[in-house]
């Protein structure tokens, strides 16, 4: 009997260690990517706040003046520069992927704590009607072009979630159910990444010359209008960077997160619309489609958690004095604020660096027209119905 203990408590220790020792063998495989992402940064940081003072120069401004250039600009084109003329390592590429898959949803994460819960609520419901209408011009629009062009249903359907929805999460999250090949998929993730950058880049100076200084319309177009959440999160630190106004980053990166959960609704009804009309609920690689409670994203219930601690702290302080019982005002402000700048400043950075070094276009190649016109009407007539349902509603909305 004792033996037979000892044997398990052996076998349990063993366990451990060699848990311990996979954790420590990937986190070596993740630290040269990440902090690739982190010298990418920096270093954009760096040279934007040098080409600043440069430009201020010639318009002749003050050199101590704040810089015209953003820096996530330039670390997203730096991060692409590396990527597609120098190329990326295999020693870099498990912590350029855990970078854009963990450290970005986690920098969103922390930035739940900026806002109330209530904040989020109110600009989410008031957000679902543009968001609404964005899917579902994308979606008839898309899928109307495809049919006209004789080109696949399936990847119209697929470019069309892609581009309305969440990017490529919606095009993984939809293909099984509507029997999508490899190659439909390429094409659609080829379509999203390129109108995507394309959109990441020009979109925060289109949003100001529409919304002049009116934050709230000018993110709400930002997170409707622009594909994947990387992109999203990009434009509204670019805009911020070049316009001073932070209140868009809430707005656009709470209206992503609120189109990314609509994925509940769209993936389900077109797998439905593609059961009955094929009979099977597994595409030809014999992937079973997900499961409802499986596309829920974990990242949004945890930017709503740190929602809800932010305002459970703010009326603790005004109730009782002190947030959570622990913490005066001023030691709850001090913490609410460095974890916001830990994911806006510092996690989102790394992961927009990643965002370049991830982008390479050599997924273009052999697209042909078709499909990237499919694309391209995708994206403009979402991003036309973005702009008028923004210009109809944003003015309603006030945080």
């Amino acid at each position: 009997m004792e033996a037979a203990k000892k044997h398990q408590y052996e076998d349990a220790d063993y366990e451990r260690r060699s848990w311990i020792g996979e954790c420590i063998e990937k986190g070596k495989s993740l630290l040269p990517g990440v902090l690739l992402c982190l010298v990418i940064m920096l270093g954009g940081a760096y040279l934007a706040e040098w080409l600043g003072q440069y430009v201020n120069r010639l318009q002749g401004i003050s050199a101590t003046s704040s810089s015209p250039i953003s820096s996530i600009f330039v670390a997203i084109i730096l991060g692409l520069l590396i990527r597609n003329i120098i190329g990326l390592q295999e020693i870099f590429k498990d912590g350029v992927t855990f970078s854009i898959k963990f450290i970005l949803k986690f920098g969103i994460i922390l930035l739940g704590i900026r806002l109330s819960f209530v904040d989020v609520v109110t600009l989410g419901a008031w957000g679902i009607p543009i968001i609404l209408a964005c899917v579902a011009t994308g979606l008839f629009i898309t899928l109307y072009i495809t049919t006209k062009m004789k080109q696949s249903h399936r990847l119209g359907t697929l470019v069309a979630c892609g581009t309305g929805i969440c990017g490529v999460t919606a095009i993984v999250a939809i293909s099984p159910g509507i029997k999508a090949n490899d190659e439909e998929m390429a094409y659609a993730v080829a379509n999203i990444t390129l109108f995507g950058v394309i959109a990441m880049f020009a979109y925060p100076y289109l949003a100001q010359l529409l919304f002049h200084n009116d934050p709230i319309r000018a993110g709400l177009f930002l997170g409707t209008s622009i594909h994947e959440t990387a992109q999203v999160a990009g434009a509204a630190l670019i805009y911020d960077q070049l316009y001073d106004m932070s209140k868009v980053i809430d707005v656009a990166t709470i209206t992503k997160l609120t189109r990314n959960v609509l994925i509940l609704l769209v993936v389900p009804l077109l797998s439905y619309y593609y059961l009955n009309k094929v009979g099977d609920r597994t595409n030809e690689q014999g992937e079973k489609q997900k499961k409802w409670y499986q596309l829920i994203p974990l990242f949004v219930i945890g930017f709503l958690v740190m929602a809800v601690a932010r305002s459970i702290g703010d009326a603790g302080v005004s109730n009782s004095g002190t947030a959570f019982g622990v913490l005066d005002p001023e030691q709850w402000t001090s913490t609410w604020k460095t974890l916001n700048m830990v994911g806006s400043e510092y996690l989102l950075g790394i992961a927009m660096a990643a965002v370049g070094l991830s982008t390479s276009f050599g997924v273009f190649k052999g697209l042909g027209m078709k499909p990237f016109f499919i694309g391209m009407v995708a994206a403009l007539s979402i991003g036309v119905i973005s702009i008028i349902m923004v210009y109809l509603i944003g003015g309603f909305i006030t945080l």
